[in-house]
C-alpha cells in the first residue's frame, strides 16, 4: 500500500511530465508522441528540432497524423488521415490507389506488386477486365498490409477482331505498382498480445496466383510456432515454423487485432496470407 510521500512524489512526477509536454510541441507520427518544437509546415513537410538541440529535422506530411503545439492549439493533416487502416485482406477495398509519387513521400515501402486480367472472349466488356484488374492490385496490397499503391505502370488494350490471317484476342489490363502504408503495426503492441507464447494455430489461409482472377480463402488448421519477432526498420517479421511450410521460416506481420494477427509470405508468383489465432 503506498503510503502519503509515495502518492505525493507520484503526482509531482505526473505534473512535472505535463509541464514538460506543456512546454512543447508534439507530433504525432505512426501511433508515437515527439516532442518537439516545431519550426515550419510547408506544403508537403513539417521541419523540427528535439528539445535542447538546433539540429532541423524533417519529415513528409503523408506520415504526420497532428500536431499539437504548446500553445494549445491542434492541427490534423489530411494527407494521413485520409488513408483506411488494412489490418488483413479483408481490407482490400481500404487500399487507396494513386499514380502521384509525392502522394507516397514518406510512407513506408513493403513491396512491388503486380496484376493482369483478361476478358474470356473478344466480346468482354474492357471496363470490367479493367476493374478485375484493379480489385486483383489492391488484394496483394491488403495480404502485404499495405493501404496505398502508387502506380508505376498501366497498360490496356481492348477486344481486337481476327481477319482471316490474324486471330483475334481479348481485352487486357496490367498493372504493377508499389505498395506502401502510413502506420506499420507496433511490435510492443504485438508482444503484448502474444503474451510470451510460442505456438499459435493458423485458421485461415489466403493464396492468390499471378495468373489467377481472384483470391482463393479457405478455413484451415495448422500449428505456427514464434521463434522470434525482429523489427527491421519499422517493418516487422517473424521467424517461425509453419506447420507444411518448410522452405521459408520468415513471415512478415501483416497486421493485428486484438484476437488474431496476419502473416504474409510469397512463393514465386504466389502471395500467402495466414490469419492467427492469438488464443
Amino acid at each position: 500500500m503506498m503510503n502519503y510521500k509515495s502518492i505525493l512524489t507520484f503526482f509531482l512526477f505526473l505534473l512535472c511530465v505535463s509541464v514538460t509536454y506543456a512546454q512543447v510541441d508534439t507530433l504525432f507520427i505512426n501511433g508515437e508522441r515527439i516532442p518537439c518544437s516545431v519550426k515550419e509546415v510547408t506544403a508537403d513537410a513539417v521541419k523540427f528540432s528535439y528539445p535542447g538541440e538546433d539540429l532541423l529535422n524533417t519529415v513528409y506530411k503523408n506520415t504526420v497524423q497532428q500536431i499539437k503545439f504548446k500553445s494549445g492549439r491542434t492541427q490534423t493533416f489530411i494527407e494521413a488521415s485520409s488513408y483506411k487502416k488494412v489490418s488483413s485482406v479483408d481490407d482490400y477495398d481500404n487500399v487507396t490507389m494513386t499514380s502521384v509519387e509525392s502522394e507516397v513521400k514518406g510512407l513506408y515501402k513493403l513491396g512491388e506488386v503486380s496484376s493482369k486480367a483478361k476478358g474470356t472472349t473478344t466480346l468482354s466488356n474492357q471496363e470490367r477486365v479493367k476493374e478485375r484488374a484493379y480489385r486483383k492490385l489492391k488484394i496483394e496490397a491488403a495480404m502485404l498490409g499495405a493501404n496505398i499503391v502508387y502506380l508505376t505502370n498501366q497498360r490496356s488494350e481492348g477486344n481486337k477482331f481476327g481477319g482471316y490471317y490474324q486471330s483475334g484476342s481479348s481485352a487486357e489490363t496490367n498493372l504493377t505498382g508499389v505498395a506502401y502504408t502510413n502506420q506499420l503495426p507496433s511490435i510492443e503492441d504485438f508482444k503484448k498480445l502474444t503474451n510470451g507464447k510460442s505456438d499459435f494455430v493458423v485458421v485461415e489461409e489466403t493464396k492468390m496466383w499471378s495468373s489467377d482472377s481472384d483470391m482463393s480463402k479457405s478455413a484451415i488448421k495448422k500449428d505456427f510456432k514464434v521463434l522470434d519477432i525482429v523489427n527491421d526498420n519499422g517493418i516487422i517479421t517473424i521467424n517461425g515454423e509453419l506447420s507444411g511450410v518448410k522452405k521459408y521460416s520468415k513471415f512478415r506481420l501483416v497486421g493485428f487485432t486484438a484476437d488474431s494477427f496476419n502473416i504474409y509470405y510469397k512463393d514465386k508468383s504466389t502471395v500467402y496470407n495466414y490469419k492467427v489465432q492469438f488464443k
